[in-house]
């Protein structure tokens, strides 16, 4: 029978494991495609300054303000309105879930969207962040009758 003893430094295991973790994370990101819902739910832990956010954004295919046009405090509703609850429907739709987050303020971010594919109307997009999480987030026309759909990059018909 043998022993093998060996002195590890903490320091480096913890970092050792750390760059691991983030190597398995960006290889299941490509392997999946790297967009689409679960892009964005594997990238909402990454948004604490304006320039993760615009990388956010650009992971998912859109072309967005180096700036936001917008940022403001809301606060998420306890009790949500029809209005609230048809939003929330299309966050369920890609992951999200509000009502997890009733009643707890957050911060909205609201980027002009360069490359919508379907329309020349002026599109944002906006992503609701709690905690340096995205918690939400949509890409909307500002026409009148315009839209608004999930934040994933809309496929081309085949």
């Amino acid at each position: 029978m043998f022993i093998i003893t060996a002195k590890l430094d903490r320091r480096k295991v913890i970092g050792g494991a750390l760059v691991l973790l983030v190597l398995i994370a960006a290889a299941v990101l490509l392997l999946r495609g790297g967009g689409g819902n679960e892009a964005a739910a594997k990238l909402s832990a990454v948004v604490k300054t304006n320039e993760q956010r615009v990388n956010y954004l650009r992971a998912l295919g859109w072309e967005v303000s180096e700036e936001p046009l917008e940022e403001q405090a809301i606060t998420i509703p306890r009790d949500f309105s029809r209005v609230y609850s048809d939003y929330n429907d299309i966050q369920l739709s890609q992951g999200f879930d509000l009502k997890r987050y009733a009643g707890l303020d957050a911060t909205r971010y609201t980027y002009e969207v360069k490359n919508h594919p379907d329309t020349r109307d002026r599109v944002v997009a906006d992503i609701i962040v709690y905690r340096g999480e995205v918690i939400a987030a949509d890409v909307q026309s500002l026409a009148l009758g315009g839209f608004m759909e999930g934040i994933a990059f809309p496929e081309k018909d085949k």
